[in-house]
């Protein structure tokens, strides 16, 4: 699968009604396209942060709907946005329950490659990075992206609940700490949102 993502930055006063708008139409809108597999939108309100996904079954699928939906998609967000960045991403490793409670929560990491080889990351995080996280209380599952341009990756992990993603941060330090010197990357960041709404359908 592939995956399109976006992050978008702007006044914190203006991120509900940006949210209302994506909430409401984009599911629709991206549902109508050919490969549709899944959509997820997340929020930092206080700082001013929008991040979402949008989830393919091939490469030209996600190709198409980008360059149908790309209008709607910035008239959306045009009231909000102030800075936008767009990326695409093969999923390299997906583990995510079909079904998720409103008042999920996700952290998501990003890293360099540094070099090293994809197939090997995809299969520490596949073998041990990933279990160790659905193993957390609260954990409902995640996904590892490889950049399907550059050397970059992105681990996304969804909680139940906000409390059960704090009370993971401990332990998630010491599985990421892991990973990372394992696997020889460079970190990049660390941030969490609130999930605002997540589809996810069969691949």
């Amino acid at each position: 699968m592939f995956v399109r993502t976006g992050y978008f930055t702007g006044d914190p006063a203006r991120v509900d009604r940006a949210l209302d708008g994506l909430s409401a139409e984009a599911v629709g809108l991206l549902s109508a396209e050919p490969g549709y597999v899944g959509y997820g939108l997340f929020a930092d309100r206080e700082l001013g942060i929008i991040t979402m996904g949008s989830w393919w079954a091939t490469r030209q699928n996600e190709r198409d709907s980008a360059e149908r939906l790309r209008g709607r998609r910035d008239e959306l967000l045009a009231p909000f946005a102030g800075t936008a960045t767009v990326d695409v991403w093969e999923a390299a490793e997906v583990a995510q329950a079909p079904a998720v409670a409103p008042g999920s929560w996700f952290r998501l990491v990003r890293f360099d490659l540094a070099g090293a080889d994809r197939e090997r990351i995809a299969a520490r995080f596949r073998e041990d990075g990933l279990p160790a996280q659905r193993r957390i209380d609260g954990c409902l599952g995640g996904s590892m992206l490889l950049s399907a341009e550059d050397e970059r990756g992105a681990v996304g992990i969804l909680f139940a609940d906000r409390a059960s993603l704090v009370a993971s941060r401990g332990p998630a330090a010491e599985i990421r700490a892991r990973g990372v010197t394992a696997g020889g990357l460079a970190l990049r960041s660390l941030e969490e949102f609130e999930t605002v709404l997540l589809d996810v359908r069969e691949s």
